[in-house]
């Protein structure tokens, strides 16, 4: 089936991006595998309309079924992908979908890995795109930092060009594993080089050669999404503009992946706009 929208995120910007879509009567499919920063939320009291205090999980749960209720389909689902052939294609733990436009409202990621040397080998050895990066990296030794669905998808992206790949959990155990990798469970202490990434140290002293890293750690924010479609990007926040567009026709970004005030009613609002800059792109395809 091709939709006309597909909403990556479950969270106040997604769900409102999916009201609107479906009160203009075009099919939509939301995608997630929680609702994000706020589902963590013990209580919620400055948003209007609110006759008590609820958490977090409590308004998700509430704008989850008020966008049923309009027949928007509602999956619990990763998703780990994405590229584009005429259609947007959304890979996800639970198959492929197809659509015709996109938005990104995923979220802003809270937690970065605390590894030496990761932020100073960014752009020279340390990358968060094997599908935009795994070119450079032809017939050389690299690495995924990560432990889940994720890391599994980029490692099946640089499996074909690679000559090895390492897969990095930083001492968790892996939630499943990709064929033909070879699985490091030690704790990182630190990247090493000299101009660019030429390796790891693990805590117990072992180092490990590698040509470069990328890193997938949890879940694919949405700027990584972003990203790997070439949509433009700043400080791991996606660019839009006052219509939530990006720079990519049929991609369209909203809530805390943007950046500015991360509050509820802002990424209501947000979603809202995306969603009416994408049911017009949709009118016009």
């Amino acid at each position: 089936m091709l939709y006309d929208v597909i909403i990556i995120g479950m969270g106040p910007a997604g769900i409102s991006a999916a009201l609107y879509v479906k009160r203009a009567g075009m099919t939509c499919l939301v995608m997630g595998k929680d609702g994000g920063a706020l589902e963590k939320a013990e209580k919620i009291e400055n948003y209007y309309g609110l006759e008590k205090t609820l958490s977090g999980s409590e308004l998700i749960e509430i704008g989850k079924k008020q966008a049923e209720n309009l027949g928007a389909e509602l999956i619990n689902a990763e998703a780990v992908g994405i590229n584009w052939d005429g259609n947007y294609k959304i890979e996800t733990t639970s198959g492929e979908f197809s659509t015709k436009a996109v938005i990104l409202a995923v979220g802003a990621p809270r937690n970065k890995a605390k590894i030496e040397g990761l932020t100073e080998f960014e752009g020279m050895g340390v990358s968060y795109c094997a599908v935009c990066d795994a070119f450079f990296y032809r017939n050389k030794t690299v690495a995924v930092l990560g432990n889940g669905e994720y890391a599994n998808h980029e490692i099946k992206e640089l499996l074909p060009t690679a000559a090895k790949v390492y897969l990095l959990t930083d001492g968790k155990e892996p939630e499943s594993l990709a064929e033909n990798v070879e699985v490091v469970k030690g704790k990182i202490k630190r990247l090493y080089g000299n101009g660019k990434l030429q390796g790891i140290e693990l805590e117990n002293g072992e180092k490990l050669a590698i040509d470069g890293l990328f890193v997938a750690l949890g879940t694919a924010g949405a700027a990584d999404f972003a990203k790997k479609i070439g949509a433009e990007t700043e400080n791991n926040r996606i660019l839009v503009d006052e219509k939530m567009k990006t720079s990519i026709p049929g991609l369209f970004a909203a809530g805390d992946c943007i950046g500015g005030l991360l509050q509820v009613s802002v990424a209501v609002g947000e979603g809202a706009k995306a969603a009416m800059s994408a049911i017009e792109f949709v009118r016009k395809s």
